[in-house]
């Protein structure tokens, strides 16, 4: 079935479609008082045999009805009911509202990562280094832990989505096994999740992501309010102990991932993603982007800023030519 829309210049609000109740129900209209100059149509005639400018006042209680049933059920107040509701059609704020703060936010807000953006652009302006990883692995099988442990460093930090698990998934990815394995072997508890998603406080507020990762790979999950790139690094090194210039960010987003260990003092490394099957399509087109202007950095000579602790990040590399 499909839903009726409302449709205002240039946006277009959807109602949810509800098998009980007919296409009319679902018209809506322009409140007489309302105080702009806008187009306002019905994107459904084809469905509605009789299409009226005005409904009558028993079609508009029912109207009411139904969308006060919709509006309760979503935890919207009543106050988003405004004034032209009762002459020609269910209020817009309504309609945004819940449309904005509900599903939608939900739906996106985990693929778009504004703060990311934002530092993706003064990166592309004047802080190309900040893009540029340390070292470049196709996963993280390819990197030598106890290389990175005599030279010094305490811990290891993991992205979790097409790092070491499929995207928006709460397992790891089977062939990483032996590699994390061996990666625990070397720095013992010292390893932990710090992902936008599992952890994350305005995703996973109660933890319940973050403990079934936890549970599934053994590895500790850093609870964290920040998206990466943003924020700082008081969860981390409060959770190790040490500061982040003793840590090691591994990561396969060059905008979040990369950029927040960079600008935070981390060892940085990048991984090839393990699956683009189930990733959303705005991601993979993100991540296009992000290794077009690695490639082009890299073949100009640009090379991430020097680690105090590593001196050549070939050697931290169990085969160098893979880089």
């Amino acid at each position: 079935m499909e839903s009726t829309s409302l449709s205002l210049c240039c946006a277009r609000y959807r109602f949810p479609p509800n098998n009980h109740h007919s296409y009319r129900q679902f018209h809506a209209y322009l409140p007489r008082n309302f105080p702009w100059s806008a187009k306002i149509q019905c994107t459904s005639h084809y469905v509605l045999k009789n299409c009226k400018a005005r409904e009558t006042k028993r079609d508009s209680r029912d109207r009411r009805k139904l969308f006060e049933g919709y509006n309760s059920s979503t935890g919207t107040s009543e106050s988003l009911f405004r004034e032209g509701e009762h002459e020609g059609g269910f209020g817009l704020l309504g309609i945004s509202s819940i449309m904005w703060l509900g599903d939608l936010k939900s739906a996106l807000g985990q693929r778009l990562n504004l703060q990311g953006f934002a530092y993706g652009i003064r990166v592309l302006a004047k802080d190309r280094e900040m893009a540029l990883p340390h070292v470049r692995v196709p996963d993280v099988s390819y990197v030598d832990w106890a290389e990175l442990k005599n030279r010094g460093f305490e811990g290891v930090v993991f992205d979790k989505d097409n790092t070491i698990t499929a995207p928006y998934s709460l397992t790891l990815w089977p062939p990483l096994e032996s590699s994390l394995k061996h990666c625990k072997s070397v720095f013992g508890r010292n390893l932990a999740v710090f992902s936008n998603s599992a952890g994350l406080h305005e995703y996973d507020p109660d933890g319940v992501k973050a403990s079934a990762v936890e549970d599934a790979i053994g590895i500790n999950v850093i609870r964290h309010r920040a998206k990466k790139p943003s924020g700082g690094t008081d969860e981390i090194e409060r959770h190790f102990g040490c500061e982040s210039s003793r840590l090691i960010m591994v990561g396969d987003r060059l905008l979040t991932d990369i950029v927040y260990g960079n600008r935070n003092g981390f060892f940085t490394i990048l991984t090839e993603p393990l699956s683009l099957a189930q990733e959303p399509l705005i991601v993979r087109q993100a991540r296009l982007f992000e290794m077009a202007i690695l490639n082009h950095w890299s073949k100009k000579g640009l090379r991430a800023s020097h680690h105090k602790l590593v001196s050549d990040p070939h050697k931290c590399v169990k085969d160098p030519s893979v880089w």
